[in-house]
């Protein structure tokens, strides 16, 4: 498989910045006005895109009482799967208006499917790529039946061993996905800081030879920069108009202003990485002069000898290399000598 994949001709790979995915999710809060908005602010914030999840509660889950179906704990304790989906999920007639959308803002848009008749739907849309979410990495029938669309694939890795990512990868190959990317994830809402292990990004670069990237659930964005710094280059994170907006996953997403933050800051991590280079950089020419260098430090009459107490390494840098000292002591000043005067060239002779 390719080490870059491309989404709407945006190529992805370590030779180019990290891919922002701004994830809606459920933070349009059943409102479509929202998702409007938040397709509006990542464009604004920089995001290369937003990403939406198609499912309803009925091709997740079953509407069920029984205790496998409740949710004992964590951010959305107290309620069933079902009446969690029902709440979050995004209408599917919302993705025709969302798509058109974020096509006149300029932004790409793309989904996680969850099951073959979401898929279906977003291949009527046109879809550039999908997502395959962590929870859905052993679904391996579903990937199968993306990676047969030919669209660039993104699988998240949270909760899988490496067994399990090993076989999520040959179901996309299987189907037919020529470009594949993984997301390092931790399935926490929020995750820890320290449950990352961010170094694992690196062993999934030489273990599988593709792109990888970052699912961050982690509440800023230090996580997410610093794995630009081991690889990383995708960077996806839920994001929201307001973290305190009441909605299933505002509590662990993005403001606005944290968007900017993390769309600057990965770029600039990934522009400080450049390459190996020991030469001189630009920013630096103008303080060469400013370097230490020999110069004479008292003035000297001609035919005297120099000493230490004459020369000594000083800023600025218009002088010889401090290296060159023992070069000098010793000599005899063929000429009057003023203080000030740097050590030249000729002196090493």
């Amino acid at each position: 498989m390719s080490k870059t994949i491309t989404i709407n001709q945006r190529q992805i790979g370590a030779m180019f910045p990290p891919y922002v995915i701004a994830e809606m999710s459920a933070n349009h809060n059943g409102d479509i006005r929202n998702a409007y908005k938040i397709i509006e602010m990542a464009k604004k914030k920089g995001a290369d895109a937003v990403k939406m999840q198609t499912y309803t509660a009925d091709t997740l889950t079953i509407d069920s009482g029984l205790p496998d179906f409740q949710l004992l704990d964590g951010l959305w304790a107290g309620r069933s799967l079902y009446e969690l989906y029902e709440e979050a999920y995004t209408p599917w007639d919302w993705h025709k208006p969302l798509f058109d959308y974020a096509k006149q803002v300029g932004i790409t848009i793309f989904s996680s499917p969850f099951d073959n008749t979401a898929v279906d739907l977003l291949e009527d849309l046109n879809a550039p790529a999908y997502k395959i979410a962590s929870f859905e990495a052993v679904d391996l029938p579903l990937i199968k039946y993306v990676a047969q669309t030919g669209k660039p694939m993104i699988i998240s890795t949270g909760m899988a061993d490496a067994q399990e990512i090993e076989e999520a990868v040959d179901a996309a190959r299987e189907g037919g996905c020529k470009e594949l990317a993984l997301l390092h994830c931790v399935s926490g809402y929020p995750a820890p800081a320290e449950d990352y292990n961010l170094k694992t990004i690196t062993d999934m670069q030489s273990r599988f030879g593709f792109p990888v990237g970052l699912s961050d659930h982690t509440l800023d964005n230090t996580t997410a920069i610093t794995s630009v710094a081991l690889g990383a280059c995708v960077i996806e994170k839920h994001v929201t108009l307001d973290r305190n907006g009441g909605g299933p996953d505002d509590s662990f997403s993005l403001e606005p202003q944290d968007l900017e933050a993390l769309c600057d800051g990965a770029k600039t991590a990934w522009q400080a990485l450049g390459k190996v280079d020991y030469g001189r950089k630009s920013s630096e020419v103008s303080n060469v002069k400013f370097r230490r260098s020999l110069y004479f430090v008292k003035n000297i009459k001609a035919g005297e000898m120099i000493t230490n107490e004459h020369v000594k390494s000083i800023r600025p840098g218009f002088g010889l290399a401090p290296k060159y000292l023992n070069n000098i002591i010793g000599k005899t000043a063929p000429a009057d000598i003023e203080r000030g005067t740097p050590v030249m060239t000729d002196w090493q002779s």
